[in-house]
């Protein structure tokens, strides 16, 4: 195995210190979560029965058959035997770039992003950072990809729905990518974590395995369905001899799945059409909630509805500045927002003066009152 990233990873640094302190966590990366009883109310009889009489051993590394073929069904060409389960996605795309990458290679990926797309191929190869671009609604150049290309490039990875922008890239930009990759027979891992929350279906790109072969789509329970305690995700792809590598890189890592936990997402995946409707009106809402909000306040904030996902780049413009802001605001207001330093890069620079915000959730609304609030009182 190559070595361990080296950096810290700055995001669950401050989520460690942050996120269950916090009064109002206003920039969860999540949708929705549930109890365990409402969950197993949506089980049918036979899938209920399953759980309770589950036995507690190990399950298989691949994942439960049941399960995989049901994740298969979230695709449109792809079988359980081209799925892989992991314990969450931050598994799957450490194990991913460690089966696919080596010291003489390059890969390719964007910026601002979750930090281990970055740091754990780092760790291993060069990599070069192709900046989203805040300035034409965080699109991404084909052309700025194509320029960064070598010829020992292996891997791109792209994130989108992104996190944190919620940019969606146009069906064009995404064919010019995938036939980038084409071109050079580079694999395309591919992010798509927050999909099936869209601005609306329109928009939705189609996942990567669908449409190359050598692309890898990446997924989880976690974000659009709301069930990051479960630990389930996946990585679906075509080439067996890969699925088959990252199978024997897994033995060295979780090994295999909670039982009881890849039942549960089976439940819920069979009930996916009635989590996601909640979970997409949820957002609607919060949206409303933070159009009006981010209205009431022109001079502080530069504000725009993401295409997708439950979460969004704003950008500050107060004088003291977003670090200052974000700092008193948890500390004075207990409400947590994630600046733009915790998205610092080694690749490029990340623009400046920006927070996420996360609005997936049912208690945004008091975290929104409880921020106007603060400002009313400290900035009026």
């Amino acid at each position: 195995m190559s070595a361990l990233p080296k950096r810290d990873f700055a995001l669950e640094v401050y989520m460690s210190k942050w996120e269950f302190a916090a009064k109002h966590h206003l920039t969860a990366s999540d949708a929705e979560s549930m109890p365990l009883v409402s969950l197993l109310s949506l089980a049918t009889p036979v899938d209920r029965a399953e759980f309770d009489r589950m036995h507690l051993g190990y399950t298989e590394t691949f994942g439960a058959p049941a399960l995989r073929a049901e994740i298969a069904r979230t695709y449109e060409h792809v079988v359980a035997d081209d799925v892989l389960c992991f314990a969450g996605a931050e598994e799957a795309i450490y194990a991913a770039m460690q089966v696919l990458l080596g010291p003489s290679d390059h890969a390719i990926t964007i910026t601002p992003n979750y930090q281990a797309a970055e740091t754990v191929p780092l760790s291993i190869c060069e990599v070069t950072g192709i900046p989203l671009d805040p300035e034409n609604d965080w699109n991404l150049d084909p052309d700025r990809l194509k320029a960064a290309l070598r010829p020992n490039t292996k891997v791109v990875s792209i994130n989108f729905p992104h996190n944190p922008t919620g940019k969606i890239l146009s069906q064009e930009t995404y064919h010019a990518v995938v036939e980038l990759c084409r071109s050079r027979g580079i694999w395309l891992f591919s992010d798509e974590v927050y999909r099936l929350i869209e601005r609306t279906p329109s928009i939705r790109m189609t996942q990567a395995v669908d449409v190359y072969e050598r692309g890898i789509s990446l997924n989880v329970m976690s974000k659009a369905y709301g069930l990051p305690g479960l630990r389930i995700g996946w990585l679906a792809l075509k080439d067996r001899d890969l699925l088959k590598r990252l199978e024997h890189f897994k033995h060295f890592l979780s090994i295999c799945n909670s039982g009881p936990s890849e039942q549960l997402a089976l439940i819920a995946l069979k009930a996916r059409a009635q989590i996601l409707e909640r979970n997409r009106g949820i957002v609607r809402d919060n949206l409303a909630l933070l159009d009006e909000f981010f209205g009431h306040f022109p001079d502080l904030f530069d504000w725009r509805r993401p295409d997708g996902s439950c979460v969004a780049f704003v950008r500050y413009r107060g004088a003291d500045g977003v670090e200052m802001f974000t700092r008193e605001l948890i500390e004075q207001a207990g409400v947590l927002l994630l600046p733009s330093s915790i998205y610092r890069s080694e690749l490029n620079p990340v623009p400046e003066q920006y927070f996420r915000i996360g609005f997936g959730r049912k208690a945004v609304p008091a975290g929104i009152a409880a921020m106007r609030g603060w400002l009313e009182a400290h900035r009026r």
